[in-house]
């Protein structure tokens, strides 16, 4: 994608082992930012730590919570301990007299009981399909809608790609594979081969099924190209979905947005007399879009409400450009709870992210200590709604309390590393960004070295909410704990709860564990810490690199 025109194209222990070592090794690198000059800087870095970060998350993460649903009371609970942390912190309040900024949602949640009937077939909601709409309407019909496969769905001129050339989609529905055509196709050259662009993400599929206005647009689920198992769609498409409050009422969104299992799929592509697998690979040749011979049917009834949720923002002054802000941000919410769940209802969202919104909460404490403060102001935006489709960093970024052209900088925390500590540092969309130099300077002190991610075909910089930030043209740098852990021990622990880890994101199983090694969160938490002051302290704002769609305009 060419420059800014992106955003024209889409209008990972309360105990630490004996082996973990939170204090930091003296930086090799004093010539270069200011850090080592900050007379106790050597000391609020070692304030972060594994025992520091434990009792905010195991807080954030417990059921009093109720996981952290946006508009809930969970929401009420989690902004009254962030703001009450950060004014205990000594932050002020970042929004002129305010820690919140709130962020208008629409709330729609459609009736569980549907069933989605293509050809002969009938598809069940969650076990083999899901269904929704963005319509702020009562019921919305698909009544056999003739069904379109349109390969990737993707239009991009930059890459001379149209799956829609010469076809009229308008009252139809389009059946469209997942990720982008580089991803089975690495050798091609084609895109970025199995790194995703945005070309890959289910939002962009759906918006652009949207400009060419088709009636319903289905996604196919397969789980290495989405890089989550069909679990993750079930739980995340269903129950309250949440939008940003649209001035046409959802109108110029296609009506139905679903998914389809892989059988589910591969069964309809037979009714209509085609091999699911030769279609997929005809798409990955190039542009591709075929007619299917079948209709579909699926009526979603509605329930949907305006409400407010809320961004906590909060500002650290800068000694002396305190006009200018490097900004972290982490998101708050998880998805809430399922009354009709049998046992355990709640998805306490441990990993993901009260990890990224302790770590926030324990930065600020070391930050308040500094002396003397960073030159810039250092500011903590921690977000809501970036389950549902990152929408509170995109409604600060569309509404910004701290103009963007006074934003230096934005650094993010998603999800991070309980697994201990590592010799690496994983950079999410290597490459992107100056940011990388300051953040070598960071790793380097704690003797690691900077790699990058280790599945790039999953799109992680296109799914957090750093990505707000980049699409504005700031500079954004989303890094995490690598894969090669610092011991032997470590490895032994890693190999063990990885399993865990990974196969608890978006389950109710993501919660506190007293046996989690916290110590790879404080290593990152320092490092991350070091680039925020760093930038802080610089006589030049970072920039882009060459190769980056992102520059500032």
């Amino acid at each position: 994608m060419k420059k800014i025109l992106l955003s024209a194209l889409i209008p990972a222990l309360l105990g630490v082992s004996a082996c973990s070592d939170d204090t930091p090794k003296p930086s090799s690198s004093s010539d270069q930012q200011a850090t080592a000059t900050q007379s106790n800087f050597d000391d609020v870095y070692a304030s972060i730590t594994a025992k520091a970060i434990a009792p905010p998350l195991k807080k954030l993460a417990s059921d009093e919570f109720e996981g952290r649903l946006p508009t809930t009371k969970g929401e009420e609970k989690t902004l009254a301990y962030l703001t009450d942390w950060f004014e205990k912190a000594g932050f002020k309040p970042g929004n002129q007299g305010s820690y919140l900024q709130q962020v208008e949602l629409m709330e729609i949640t459609a009736d569980p009981d549907m069933a989605m009937t293509i050809g002969e077939n009938t598809f069940r909601y969650k076990e083999d399909m899901v269904a929704s709409s963005k319509r702020e309407q009562k019921q919305v019909n698909l009544d056999k809608s003739d069904l379109v496969f349109v390969g990737y769905g993707v239009n991009a001129p930059e890459y001379d790609w149209n799956d829609y050339e010469g076809l009229d989609v308008k009252g139809k529905t389009v059946v469209i594979l997942v990720n982008d055509p580089g991803f089975e196709n690495a050798e091609s050259g084609k895109f970025q081969g199995k790194t995703m662009t945005y070309y890959g993400r289910w939002s962009y599929k759906y918006e652009e099924a949207s400009r060419q206005g088709a009636a319903g647009a289905i996604i196919v689920h397969e789980t290495a190209p989405a890089s989550y198992p069909w679990s993750v769609v079930a739980n995340s498409w269903s129950g309250p979905q949440y939008g940003l409050v649209s001035q046409d009422k959802g109108a110029s969104r296609v009506a139905v947005e679903g998914w389809l299992t892989l059988d589910a799929a591969q069964k309809v592509f037979a009714d209509a007399g085609l091999d699911f697998a030769e279609q997929k690979a005809k798409a990955q040749q190039g542009p591709y879009h075929q007619a299917m011979d079948l209709q579909a049917s699926v009526t979603v009834k509605n329930r949907f409400k305006k409400s407010t949720s809320h961004n906590v923002i909060a500002t650290l002054p800068g000694s002396e450009k305190s006009d200018e802000h490097v900004i972290f941000t982490a998101h708050w919410d998880h998805l809430g709870k399922d009354d009709s769940l049998q046992g355990d209802q709640i998805y306490n969202g441990a990993h993901d992210n009260a990890t990224g919104t302790a770590a926030s909460l324990v930065m600020a404490n070391a930050l308040k200590d500094l002396s003397p403060r960073p030159k810039r102001s250092m500011t903590f935006l921690i977000v809501t709604a970036e389950e549902q489709g990152l929408l509170g960093s995109k409604y600060y970024a569309d509404h910004p309390v701290i103009p963007m052209d006074k934003t230096v900088a934005n650094i993010n925390m998603d999800a991070m590393n309980v697994l201990g500590k590592t010799k690496d540092v994983a950079v999410v969309g290597k490459g992107k960004s100056e940011l990388e130099t300051y953040l070598e300077k960071a790793a380097e002190r704690q003797g690691r070295t900077l790699t990058g991610e280790d599945r790039p075909e999953a799109g992680y910089y296109y799914r957090s909410d750093h990505f707000s930030f980049a699409k504005q043209g700031v500079p954004a740098l989303y890094a995490e704990g690598g894969s090669e852990p610092a011991d032997e021990a470590t490895a032994k622990y890693r190999k063990r709860m990885n399993v865990i880890v990974t196969g608890c994101y978006h389950q109710v199983c993501d919660e506190f564990r007293d046996d989690w090694d916290l110590s790879g969160i404080a290593q990152d938490a320092q490092m991350l810490m070091e680039v925020g002051v760093d930038v802080a302290n610089a006589e030049k704002w970072p920039t882009w690199s060459e190769q980056s769609e992102f520059q500032r305009q």
